[in-house]
């Protein structure tokens, strides 16, 4: 990487210019001298921040019905001067603010929540309960912090819209559906997001990190989150009586031989530096105890980073089932299903942005607060759209978790911090939504130009 620091203004401003393995060079200015009107918004608008949110908190909404969500972001933006479009790709909210000559960029926000019972004890936690298609009743609780994502996506847009006499460019500000179940990015896409509005020159975005302290950044370079597949297997016996199982073929043991079978696709068939994951995480089969069932049904996650890796896990999983239910004469060859519909291409932070960005972070909220993390094996659709424009893409972790609370935990013996996307899970807002837009506002601002 070759790097160099012009020191412009002391202490008030630098310029970064960054290239990294044969990439386009990326120019980042920390704008210190709007740190102090920064920090004045923020102060000033808490309050008003964190009545959005304990909004969004208590009103949560599963994926593709994000109807009120998307209502009160795009009344936030247009307050703030945006041109808002609704209804992209399902209930996404376009926001455009065009500010002259300039870089554009893109800010990502998500919206979904997940079918999950809060148990948080919050006073302002979820009640809301929804009736599925089929009739079951299930929770609906924000246990991924997309209520935190949307609120600093609206609370980034009115600093910036508040200090445009400042900067130059347009920003596109995007609050995306369907994040949970991996289709918004695409549905938004699809729906023409860069024919239909500015396309972007850098993208960004952040998400809620559960093993960080509030005022804590996490950050990777190169892969960050992972390819995601979803597979379904269906295995084919012959059902009889539990009794006489000589005269029946067993699907269930079939499914224990192709279970154990699967994890040497990643052992033996995937170079070991390479990261991936095979998990069955459903097996079911049968209704009673002495009846031997016609079939079984194995859902699978499949996790990699390179295109490569994910084709030998997927036809690994394919020859290795089929394989295998032969060996055990099964009286069909297995179904197996790769859900294309759902799958989630990994994220890759573009290593020059990378670099710019934490360099701005460091400024606000000091470099020892700025911590490098491993990548996560984790799936985000975020991906998709620098990876759709090839163009620079970063995404950041914003520490959530109570100070106090994370001391506690770290102690020999602390009771361990519920992760996101569970019932007990929820951020410490005030310093986690303060943190969030300062740090956004600061790295949008160093992307964007200057007035002359």
């Amino acid at each position: 990487m070759n790097w160099r620091i012009k020191c412009m203004f002391p202490l008030l401003a630098f310029a970064v210019t960054y290239q990294a393995h044969g990439e386009s060079k990326i120019r980042a200015t920390y704008r210190g001298d709007l740190a102090p009107v920064i920090g004045q918004k923020v102060a000033s608008e808490l309050d008003n921040w964190l009545a959005f949110y304990t909004d969004l908190h208590t009103h949560p909404e599963l994926s593709l019905h994000e109807e009120r969500s998307a209502g009160k972001i795009a009344d936030g933006l247009r307050a703030k001067g945006y041109e808002v479009t609704t209804g992209v790709g399902g209930h996404g909210v376009v926001g455009v603010l065009k500010n002259g000559d300039g870089p554009t960029v893109l800010i990502r926000g998500d919206m979904d929540a997940l079918p999950v019972v809060e148990e948080t004890g919050l006073t302002y936690q979820s009640t809301v309960k929804v009736t599925k298609p089929d009739g079951q009743i299930v929770g609906v609780m924000h246990a991924c912090g997309h209520d935190v994502h949307q609120t600093v996506l609206v609370a980034t847009a009115g600093v910036l819209a508040d200090t445009r006499d400042k900067w130059r460019g347009t920003l596109v500000m995007i609050a995306q559906p369907a994040e949970e179940i991996g289709t918004g990015a695409l549905a938004m896409i699809r729906d023409g997001l860069f024919e239909r509005f500015p396309k972007p020159d850098y993208c960004l975005a952040l998400h809620v990190a559960d093993d960080l302290p509030t005022g804590d950044i996490g950050y990777t370079s190169g892969w960050a989150l992972a390819n995601v597949d979803s597979v379904d297997i269906t295995i084919y016996g012959r059902g009889g009586h539990g009794s006489r199982p000589s005269q029946a073929i067993d699907p269930i043991v079939a499914a224990a031989h192709v279970i154990v079978a699967l994890q040497t696709i990643v052992s033996r068939r995937v170079p070991a530096i390479e990261p991936a994951v095979v998990t069955v995480g459903s097996i079911h089969a049968g209704a009673k105890h002495n009846i031997i069932p016609n079939d079984a049904k194995l859902l699978l996650t499949v996790r990699s980073y390179t295109e490569g890796t994910r084709r030998i896990l997927l036809d690994g999983i394919r020859d290795v089932t089929v394989s295998t239910c032969r060996a055990m004469g099964c009286t069909r060859d297995p179904d197996v299903t790769i859900r294309d519909h759902e799958f989630t291409p990994a994220t890759y932070n573009d290593p020059a942005l990378t670099e710019a960005a934490v360099e701005v972070l460091g400024r606000v909220v000091g470099a020892d607060h700025v911590l490098f993390q491993k990548p996560k094996m984790g799936g985000e659709d975020f991906g998709r759209y620098p990876k759709h424009l090839n163009v620079p893409g970063f995404i950041f972790w914003l520490g959530s978790v109570n100070v106090d609370r994370f001391k506690e935990s770290q102690a020999p013996g602390g009771p361990p911090l519920p992760s996101v996307h569970s019932s007990k899970y929820f951020p410490d807002p005030g310093p986690t939504i303060s943190t969030g837009v300062k740090c956004m506002a600061s790295v949008a601002l160093s992307l964007l130009g200057a007035p002359e």
